[in-house]
């Protein structure tokens, strides 16, 4: 399967009363983007707001981002399941508007959201500083419930996602990088020197409101499965859950994977990319157990030499992810894991929840407890009602002169399980 991407560089967006791309610059109707928005009856208001990198805003609570984009030519559309109709995508041309986003926000649906700072130690956290950030600041209907109003969120960012996505359909691109993934058999033979890497994609499926969808099926409910890696950066997995922001893979994370990305970049020099196994993080060890089982089977049946996985959330997940490691590795199989920490705000405590010696080589995000203080800012996209009660914030977090206290667990992004973030470490 083979998939071009074809990158066109956004420097500005202005909002007015018409849509295009022209010269780098994003124009949007906001009148069209609000009706697209408020088709969904269970959303009463929608206020746009651009946010700028380097301008003093916050953004609280975020929910989603979503990368504008479009087919162009080959199968399927975007989001295919979800906004548009089941259909294989993963292949042809899609266009992407680089450098920008569609943000959801507005009151709040599960204590897990997030803030994102667009100058100052919080943007420093999140990645999504760099990005012009499009604020869709939504207004649910009177007594929506919380499972509804998410769906309606999500489904907005997509369709705005799309919509500005279009305008780039015949704008030529500034950059077109191809990537490609043969049938298992062919893809082995193409670099038999080589040692045979695999990615296993660990998938939030706890719950309501802690949901992803491939194809527009629940993750919870699918039995480990093989995908080609241009599937995922062409819309296939979508983020549907409220786990702790500072770990939650938004959808602009799984369209813009870094391990599918870096593979892609090592393949054929010093391994040959096989393929991506997703898994679900389930709920009951019955259901852990059967979803590690076929994960540990599909990478042995795939003739791997070694693995990265990939978590998403802490705490039961961690389970999960330990288990995926042992029975891979039990398999003769070398594995890499990528998580965070939740290591106490001195990081003296344990890591994660589960443990196992088999599990000798691990990449950390950060620990989501250490705390830091975000600056006021001179404009707020959102509200404050919910900084105290957020996932890494406490009573008193928020201070009257609009300064904040928290746990970096409160900001999108920050420990990223993907390695989408931007803390590091240096040894001396």
């Amino acid at each position: 399967m083979k998939l071009e991407l074809g990158k066109i560089m956004i420097e500005k967006v202005i909002l007015g009363t018409e849509s295009k791309v022209l010269e780098h610059t994003l124009y949007v109707n906001e009148e069209k983007v609000k009706e697209l928005v408020l088709a969904d009856e269970r959303l009463t208001d929608c206020k746009i707001e651009i946010a700028n990198p380097g301008d003093s805003i916050r953004i609280t609570p975020v929910k989603d981002v979503v990368e504008p984009r479009c087919k162009v030519h080959g199968h399927g559309e975007m989001f295919p399941g979800v906004i548009n109709k089941v259909s294989m995508v993963g292949s042809g041309r899609t266009h992407v508007l680089k450098g920008c986003g569609v943000m959801t926000v507005g009151k709040i649906v599960g204590f897990q959201e997030g803030i994102v700072d667009m100058v100052g130690p919080g943007a420093d956290k999140t990645p999504f500083s760099n990005l012009i950030n499009i604020c869709l600041v939504l207004e649910p209907a009177k007594d929506l419930e919380p499972h509804s109003y998410e769906e309606a969120a999500r489904l907005a960012g997509l369709k705005i996602g799309e919509y500005l996505g279009k305008l780039g359909a015949e704008v030529e691109p500034d950059e077109i990088t191809e990537y490609e993934t043969l049938p298992l058999f062919e893809q082995a033979a193409q670099h038999p020197d080589l040692p045979k890497v695999g990615y296993v994609y660990m998938l939030q499926t706890q719950g309501l409101l802690h949901d992803t969808y491939v194809y527009g099926a629940d993750a919870k409910h699918i039995i480990p499965t093989i995908l080609y890696p241009t599937e995922v950066m062409d819309g296939a997995v979508l983020s549907g859950n409220c786990v702790s922001a500072c770990d939650k893979n938004t959808t602009y994370h799984h369209l813009n994977n870094p391990v599918i990305e870096d593979l892609y970049k090592r393949h054929g020099k010093d391994l040959n990319f096989m393929g991506v196994i997703i898994t679900n993080e389930t709920v009951y060890l019955a259901d852990k157990e059967r979803s590690s089982d076929m994960t540990s089977k599909l990478a042995e049946f795939m003739g791997l030499d070694g693995v990265i996985i990939t978590q998403e959330g802490f705490g039961n997940p961690d389970t999960d992810l330990i288990m995926n490691c042992k029975k891979i590795e039990q398999k003769g199989i070398n594995t890499v894991i990528v998580t965070d920490e939740y290591a106490g705000r001195d990081g003296a405590s344990q890591s994660l929840a589960d443990a196992d010696k088999l599990a000798t080589a691990v990449v950390t995000g950060g620990n989501a407890n250490e705390t830091i203080v975000l600056p006021p800012m001179e404009h707020l996209i959102g509200q404050y009602d919910y900084v105290d009660s957020i996932a890494g914030g406490f009573d008193g977090s928020l201070r009257e002169d609009g300064s904040i206290e928290v746990e970096i667990q409160a900001i999108t992004g920050a420990t990223n399980e993907l390695g989408f973030n931007k803390m590091s470490a240096k040894g001396n």
